[in-house]
């Protein structure tokens, strides 16, 4: 049976954090479970479930929320277009993994610069969410900067696609992105209010907007580091999110040992959420 996401009771970590430590993944969630996560995300749902979940269920973590494509019929990766599973085959990995709620992780900027193209994901989206709840699931969206960069009327793209959406459908608010297209942040939530389902948190002295030039980018120049010791408002986006939301820490990249760095931002989370109480 799926799990139900508990209202900040779980602390998460996106697994795209270790990406590169995952060749041993035994090991990698061995650390993340003492580091002080309760919860994992994997970015993919279609890579390795079974032992995803076997070193979950081994190491007491739970798999409340996982990434898959949804609303794209191709993904760039490597350099070529790779052919996107239907939507019930995310549903059966998500089912395999125990998650409840199915996140897609992107759609290509050039969707989101008309008012016919993002109606069009939207619609997409109102369509899966349908789907999904016939297998009792949900289903969401987690921006990057390009969502934001583009307005319909007086919403940026973002917005305007939240307004269309099917209100079953999540949102999975990735705070750093959203930062770097110059939104701010604590506002935004707000503004979001419930339809927030988990939080993307990380840290960096500055968030840099990468996707406000087209090309590949190295992900060292985002800057990001361990909750608590950049000058993001995280303690203001917490305080802005709604009671029932999954806190996801996650790092495009980080100097030093991630392991560490997630540890250091799930003590300054549980510190903050405890002062929230």
């Amino acid at each position: 049976m799926a799990q139900a996401i508990a209202p900040a009771a779980l602390v998460s970590v996106q697994l795209y954090s270790v990406r590169t430590e995952l060749a041993d993944l035994d090991a990698a969630v061995r650390r993340l479970a003492a580091a002080g996560a309760d919860a994992i995300e994997p970015f993919s749902a279609y890579d390795r479930p079974a032992e995803f979940s076997a070193a979950a269920a081994a190491n007491g973590l739970a798999i409340p929320t996982v990434h898959a494509p949804l609303l794209s019929d191709e993904m760039q990766y490597g350099g070529r277009a790779v052919p996107v599973p239907p939507a019930t085959a995310a549903f059966a990995a998500a089912g395999a993994l125990g998650a409840s709620l199915v996140i897609d992780p992107m759609v290509a900027a050039e969707r989101w610069r008309t008012a016919d193209d993002v109606a069009r994901t939207a619609d997409r989206m109102n369509a899966v969410v349908e789907a999904a709840a016939a297998e009792g699931l949900r289903v969401g969206y987690h921006n990057h900067s390009f969502e934001f960069h583009h307005r319909i009327g007086d919403l940026t793209a973002y917005e305007y696609f939240v307004s269309l959406l099917d209100e079953r459908a999540a949102l999975e608010v990735d705070v750093y992105w959203a930062a770097a297209a110059g939104e701010d942040v604590p506002a935004l939530v707000g503004r979001l209010g419930s339809r927030v389902h988990a939080l993307h948190l990380k840290d960096a002295a500055r968030a840099v907007d990468v996707f406000a030039d087209a090309g590949d980018y190295d992900p060292a120049v985002l800057g990001q580091c361990a909750l608590g010791s950049g000058n993001l408002e995280i303690d203001a986006i917490l305080a802005a999110a709604p009671g029932d939301y999954l806190p996801v820490v996650e790092f495009d990249h980080v100097d030093g040992d991630v392991f560490e760095a997630i540890a250091q931002s799930i003590v300054h989370l549980r510190a903050t959420l405890s002062q929230a109480d």
